[in-house]
């Protein structure tokens, strides 16, 4: 159970990490200030067996509309991809995802918004990235070493997602300790060194406990997994970059209210100290980060 106690009790053994500051820079011409002002990431998804239908575009016209409405609504940076993360969804091939994504990010990118292209594969990464993608949001450590690469080579920010596995569409069990930072750690700290060898200067973490790992069927484990590392993120910030946190859906407790249950998420997230908000519904998130005063 959430309460005051232990709150306290989370901030009081880690005091020392509570003001632990971040890399701050420009993603494209805009400067972001991840110490002290918390920012939105819409979802723009070409997959049409993406769970969450509101935000499935199936035609490249209807997905910039989408994009440009998110960027009016408050977001600052559009996140776009081209399969599901579902683990029973279709795979598609790197040259299908390419042809969905890339006039989505150029037409997105000519419109003077920011595009988060997401992807575990290097040649779905070198196209987006050429079509004008300002970030890649990196599915998995598999191929990792390529796409820091590119993102390098195109001075590009790339969001580093905790994947227990090759990608997001090859996980099997989630093995964590009780407490899940120390391995989370450990592997950011891999991959941040990895990155940074090739020449990678912004970075942003993303813990990516909604990802479909096959022993949290269990709703009430998994949402409590995730409230747990949503408090907890400040104590990642130690690694020196900002925490970006795609919030849950938690439908089989929400059910006929799911479109509130990221709105709800985001206030954990806030209150452990995350700098970027993956949303769906930009809207409502960004008025419950505006109320808590954080946004």
């Amino acid at each position: 159970m959430l309460s005051l106690e232990h709150l306290t009790e989370l901030t009081r053994a880690y005091e020392a990490e509570l003001d632990a500051p971040v890399r701050e820079f420009a993603i494209g011409k805009t400067h972001f200030d991840f110490n002290t002002t918390p920012q939105l990431m819409g979802v723009v998804n070409l997959s049409p067996d993406s769970w969450y239908q509101e935000s499935v575009c199936r035609t490249t016209e209807s997905a910039i509309e989408r994009g440009e409405l998110l960027v009016a609504q408050g977001a600052a940076l559009v996140d776009v991809g081209g399969e599901s993360s579902v683990l029973d969804a279709e795979r598609v091939e790197a040259s299908q995802q390419a042809a969905r994504l890339v006039p989505v990010v150029r037409g997105l990118a000519e419109a003077g918004i920011l595009v988060s292209a997401e992807t575990y594969q290097p040649a779905v990464a070198q196209s987006c990235l050429e079509a004008g993608a300002a970030v890649i949001n990196l599915t998995g450590p598999g191929e990792a070493e390529a796409i820091y690469h590119l993102c390098a080579e195109h001075e590009a920010a790339v969001i580093i997602c905790f994947v227990q596995g090759e990608n997001v569409r090859a996980v099997d069990e989630l093995e964590l300790e009780a407490d899940p930072i120390p391995v989370m750690l450990e592997f950011f700290a891999r991959e941040i060194e990895r990155a940074e060898k090739t020449g990678v200067q912004k970075i942003l973490i993303d813990p990516g406990l909604g990802f479909y790992y096959r022993n949290l069927d269990d709703s009430s484990v998994r949402i409590q997994r995730q409230m747990e590392v949503f408090l907890n993120t400040f104590r990642l910030r130690k690694l020196g970059w900002p925490v970006c946190h795609a919030l849950p859906h938690a439908a089989e407790i929400f059910k006929d209210e799911v479109r509130c249950a990221e709105p709800f998420f985001a206030v954990l997230a806030a209150l452990g100290k995350a700098s970027l908000f993956r949303t769906h519904e930009v809207p409502r998130t960004r008025a419950v980060l505006e109320t808590l005063g954080v946004y």
